[in-house]
């Protein structure tokens, strides 16, 4: 059985609240200051990453798929960090920084992996306002909240 594997199973009464409380809370964060900065369309365009172009003129449907994956990618990032955090301590006693850390990984793994892979191809140029903004938020509104969490529920 892999490390990973054994982090999940013997501790998985702290695992999952640590998860999903941690994704739940940066997925909503995220969500709010995408609303604030680019308006009620994030959804769809989230969704665009998945169906392409198109899902921009989708109606509740696409808007709800959107929702869904956004909260899913959130989630996953919280799972990720839990499952490095069980082999790498320090990611617990250190989870501010390591949080502003993870954070600006989950703002360049989207914006240089996830992005360019998905359906709309989405890449730059960038402009120095955006990815100040952007590595804020991921930062501060994503990063932090799933550190925090995964230390609060791993004592």
């Amino acid at each position: 059985m892999s490390t990973t594997v054994a982090a999940f199973s013997t501790q998985g009464s702290r695992a999952l609240p640590a998860i999903f409380v941690g994704g739940l809370i940066a997925g909503a964060l995220d969500l709010t200051s995408a609303f604030l900065t680019y308006g009620w369309g994030v959804p769809r365009a989230i969704a665009g990453g998945l169906l392409g172009p198109r899902a921009m003129q989708g109606g509740t449907g696409t808007f709800a798929l959107g929702v869904l994956l956004h909260f899913f990618i959130a989630c996953s990032a919280a799972a990720i960090y839990y499952a490095v955090s069980r082999v790498l301590g320090f990611m617990t006693e250190h989870a501010v920084v390591c949080g502003f850390f993870y954070g600006i990984a989950i703002f360049l793994v989207m914006n240089l992996v996830v992005l360019p892979l998905s359906a709309l191809h989405a890449k730059g140029p960038y402009r120095l306002r955006g990815l100040i903004q952007g590595l804020l938020v991921h930062m501060i509104l994503i990063g932090l909240p799933i550190a925090l969490s995964v230390k609060r529920f791993s004592k």
